[in-house]
This record gives structure tokens, C-alpha cells and sequence, in this order.
């Protein structure tokens, strides 16, 4: 294949989970070739990388950490180019070369190189679900008026966005003007089968060990609590132009259904597969054709018998505020979001308990006032408000 034809990629958070299944989605693939990939600390994951793929650019936000790494590729004689800082990450999303920007960084920190992807035109693979959260009717105004496509990479979305009809017309809502609600599946995480009394003593080892996906420590906490869920809920509804009321959450241990859509006429389509986030990565890389992701098949006879039940939103409250903030929207879905970072983080270095998530994240919301979120001024206030007081509390 011609080099001009290939599809030119940024990783943005490459020595991630993420960013790790979607190169090697790109090893299965010839017609894909990196542009750029980012990190924020792992420079020796970094520079491994940088060797195998040679992209033009690697970045990392740190000075001091870019300095470091720039030596690194000197020393053995590679010749990408480091860049440092957030603007840089910008220009990586943004650059008339790319064709596709894979946003995978954890956190609030991927939004600005996510607006930046969707104001330049590139297909956005957006695996950081708080860039949506955070800024949902911005991040898709802007999508929408630079020409971008985002096809969701979180397995839950990305099965939704598979079983709805093609994007063939510009008329709002023309994906869903038939579907009757969407169905999130979850897991459950690693506590489905805990008494809820014993979730007071959960450490982070236990907290991390996720039965069925091999996640990064935020996010694998996120499920243990159902907060991902919640999260996914509220990103669901901006992305698919849903109310709350017509999203479901089903628990479904087995992880093999991914979500499903009840239609009016009574039709229930669902996307089905391993649990490995390669085949979403592979879906969105290629899309709108197929192409390898690597992935086992899946053979329905050799799994275990599938089952469903509901969410215990008693036992995993952190569920129930990302259903009232998908309700509510304007700032609050900033808020939760940054207020569950600062009191994941406080759990995982042990200065709170995993029940304290919730309560933490409960205060927050309560004492800050919401508002349209209609700028990036005003989101990122909302989220620098609660971090703070997140801080506090904890």
C-alpha cells in the first residue's frame, strides 16, 4: 500500500491499557501507520514504542520528564521529535497530516487535545469517556461543526454505535428516532457477589482486580464502585441524543454481551464478543470497513451459561449519581467526574476507604451549585471547585 494512503494515527496516552491494545491492533494491520503517541510517565514503555513504530512526534505534558526523554532518543539514535506540554498535545490531535486521533488518557487532561481533533475534522476514537462527560454538548457541537466522526471505543458504546443504522442522515437523532432504550451492560466488577458490609475493608489489590478485563487502576476502581457505569450512562446520553429514562443498566458477569437496543417494533439488536478491547479499537480504526483485530473468536458453546440481573443500587450507590447527573447535565457531570478522581486517587494511595468514594463524591455534588455548561471557562471552574473541595474531604 501506498504510504499516503495509509491512515496516520495519534495515540494520545500510548503506554496505557488502551493505548497498548491499539498498537496492537496496528501490528495486524498494514494499511495504519503512527504520527504520534503520548505519555505522561512511562518513558521506558515510551521509548520502546518510539523505537518499534518511529512516529514523528512523542510527547509528554512534563518538561522535566520530556527533557529526560529527549536524551533518551538521542541516545539511541531514534529520530522522533519530543514535544512537552498540553498545547503540544494539541498539535498532535490537530495536524492537517492525522487522519485519526485514538483519545485514550485518563481523565480530564485528554479534553482540550479532544476538542482540538474534533475542530480540525480527524475521526476521534474516543476511549476517554470524561471528555464527553465533562463536556459533552461542546465536545459534539464541535465535532459537528468541524466535520469530525466519534465513534465510541468504551466496549459498552461502541456495541450501541455497531447495532444502530448507519449515520445516513444529518437530520438530528436520525440514529435513534427508532429505538425505544439502550441497554448498558456491566460486569458488575470484582464486589457483584459481596455482602455490602464487607466493602468497607476492600483494599486496592482487591479493588483492581477486575474478573473479566485487564484495566488501568483508575478506572478498574470505577467499575469495582459502578461509578464507570455511571459515567458510561452519562456519556451514552449525549452521544446517542438519549433521554435517561431510555438507558437501562443490566448487570451481565460473563462480559460477553457488550450493550444492546430495544427498537419500537420490538427487535432487540446486541453486539456480542470476548472481552478484549481490541475488537472495539479495531472496529473504530477501521470503520466504515473491518479489518483483523487479533482477537480470539468467540465460541458461545465452550463460555459459561450467560446471565443478567439488575444493579444493586443500594450496595453501588456511585451508580445512582451518574444517573442523576446524566438527568441533570449542565456542570454536574464535570463535577462528579472530578470530584471521583480526587477520592479514587485518595483510595488507591490508602488515606481513604472504598465506601468513602461515594460519600466523597455525594458532598461534592451537593455543595456546588450547577450551571449551563456552555464554555470551557466554565467546565473546567466547576471541575477546579470540586477537586478542591474533594481535596478537603478527603
Amino acid at each position: 500500500m501506498n504510504e499516503e494512503s495509509k491512515q496516520l494515527v495519534t495515540v494520545l496516552g500510548s503506554t496505557g491499557s488502551i493505548g497498548v491494545s491499539t498498537l496492537a491492533v496496528i501490528r495486524e494491520n498494514r494499511n495504519v501507520r503512527i504520527y504520534a503517541l503520548t505519555a505522561n510517565r512511562d518513558l521506558d514503555t515510551l521509548l520502546e514504542q518510539c523505537l518499534e513504530f518511529m512516529p514523528e512526534y512523542a510527547v509528554l505534558v512534563d518538561p522535566v520528564a520530556a527533557e529526560e526523554f529527549s536524551k533518551r532518543l538521542k541516545r539511541v539514535g531514534c529520530e522522533t521529535e519530543c514535544l512537552q506540554g498540553v498545547e503540544a498535545l494539541e498539535k498532535v490531535s490537530s495536524d492537517a497530516k492525522v487522519t485519526t486521533v485514538m483519545a485514550s488518557i485518563v481523565g480530564a487532561a485528554a479534553l482540550k487535545p479532544t476538542l482540538a481533533a474534533a475542530r480540525s475534522g480527524k475521526k476521534i476514537l474516543l476511549a476517554n469517556k470524561e471528555s464527553i462527560v465533562m463536556s459533552g454538548e461542546l465536545l459534539l457541537r464541535e465535532a459537528v461543526l468541524g466535520g469530525s466522526v466519534i465513534i465510541p471505543i468504551d466496549s459498552e458504546h461502541n456495541a450501541i454505535f455497531q447495532c444502530l443504522p448507519p449515520q445516513d442522515s444529518t437530520l438530528p437523532g436520525a440514529q435513534t428516532r427508532h429505538v425505544k432504550k439502550i441497554v448498558l451492560t456491566a460486569s458488575g466488577g470484582p464486589f457483584q457477589n459481596e455482602p455490602a458490609a464487607n466493602l468497607t475493608s476492600v483494599t486496592p489489590e482487591q479493588a483492581c482486580n477486575h474478573p473479566k478485563w485487564n484495566m488501568g487502576k483508575k478506572i478498574s476502581v470505577d467499575s469495582a464502585t459502578l461509578m464507570n457505569k455511571g459515567l458510561e450512562f452519562i456519556e451514552a446520553s449525549y452521544l446517542f441524543g438519549l433521554h435517561a429514562n431510555d438507558i437501562e443498566v443490566m448487570i451481565h458477569p460473563q462480559s460477553i454481551i457488550h450493550s444492546m437496543v430495544h427498537f419500537c417494533d420490538g427487535s432487540v439488536l446486541a453486539q456480542m464478543g470476548k472481552p478484549d478491547m481490541r475488537i472495539p479499537i479495531a472496529y473504530g480504526m477501521a470503520w466504515p470497513e473491518r479489518f483483523s483485530s487479533g482477537s480470539d473468536a468467540l465460541d458461545l458453546v465452550a463460555e459459561e451459561a450467560l446471565s443478567f440481573c439488575a444493579p444493586d443500587l443500594d450496595k453501588f450507590p456511585c451508580l445512582t449519581l451518574g444517573i442523576e447527573a446524566a438527568k441533570t447535565k449542565g456542570t454536574m457531570p464535570a463535577v462528579l467526574n472530578a470530584a471521583n478522581e480526587i477520592s479514587v486517587e485518595a483510595f488507591l494511595s490508602g488515606r481513604i476507604s472504598f465506601t468513602r468514594i461515594f460519600d466523597i463524591n455525594l458532598e461534592v455534588v451537593n455543595q456546588i451549585p450547577f450551571r449551563s455548561a456552555t464554555c470551557l471557562d466554565v467546565i473546567f471552574d466547576a471541575d477546579q471547585e470540586a477537586r478542591q473541595i474533594a481535596r478537603t474531604l478527603v
